[in-house]
């Protein structure tokens, strides 16, 4: 058993809002985290204003590829976000379930994608300082 918290991203294709808050939560925290990212019906690709957006701030999301939702993800998370899309998670005792209200960035282009982007950053570091704030020096 380890003590590093783990975060499931969700939404239904797995394309943009929850590519984009795992990057960011990967960055962001590190090793400090376990990062997973899945949806219920997983697109082809994920969607490349949001690659393209996160390029711009110095993330590589283009080798990430769209993942299916298994009840073995959630089990093995600590906390499971579903990103506004509909989209829920099999509810399991001593999990802490989040639904982020986010715009959709399917189908828009990357200058509609930096606002959701940037907004997703914000929630990121929200939770980070939640569970786990980076040691004192």
């Amino acid at each position: 058993m380890t003590d590093k918290p783990s975060v499931l991203f969700v939404c239904v294709h797995n394309a943009g809002r929850s590519q984009m808050a795992a990057a960011w939560l990967s960055h962001l925290a590190g090793d400090r985290v376990e990062v997973r990212s899945a949806g219920s019906a997983p697109a082809d690709t994920v969607n490349r204003a949001a690659v393209e957006a996160m390029r711009e701030v110095g993330i590589d999301m283009s080798a990430e590829t769209p993942k299916v939702l298994t009840i073995d993800a959630v089990k093995a998370s600590d906390v499971c976000i579903t990103m506004g899309c509909g989209d829920t998670c099999p509810v399991f005792p001593g999990k802490r379930y989040l639904d982020w209200k986010l715009e959709d960035p399917a189908g828009q282009g990357v200058e509609a994608v930096r606002p959701i982007r940037d907004e997703i950053r914000q929630l990121v570091e929200g939770l980070i300082a939640e569970i786990a704030p980076a040691p004192s020096a």
